[in-house]
């Protein structure tokens, strides 16, 4: 197993480098939590075969409190590229971990 965080801590929207994908099977996992009252974050997993041009595989979607909440998605398809895009995310000191296991 291969385990690589796209992101660590993110606080603001965008999108991560990308990685190469070595396996036709890999899972995508979302977490974050904020410092008080509750928040919230969308996070697109994009796959790319040219590392251009992306599409979007899946969307996470995470309500944040205090206490670290996760989601995740798996993928069963042979993409050469994978990345992660913070398309919102509110909340006090919001912040959220995107990592990738590949198989």
């Amino acid at each position: 197993m291969q385990t690589t965080h796209l992101f660590s801590s993110r606080i603001t929207t965008g999108a991560s480098s990308a990685i190469s994908l070595n396996s036709s099977d890999f899972t995508a996992q979302a977490s974050g939590k904020v410092s008080a009252t509750t928040g919230a974050a969308t996070v697109k997993v994009q796959v790319s075969n040219d590392n251009a041009n992306w599409i979007d595989l899946g969307t996470i979607s995470l309500t944040l409190g205090t206490a670290v909440t996760s989601d995740g998605l798996a993928a069963f398809a042979k993409w050469a590229w994978v990345r992660a895009n913070v398309t919102a995310i509110s909340g006090t000191d919001a912040e959220v971990t995107v990592t990738v296991n590949q198989a």
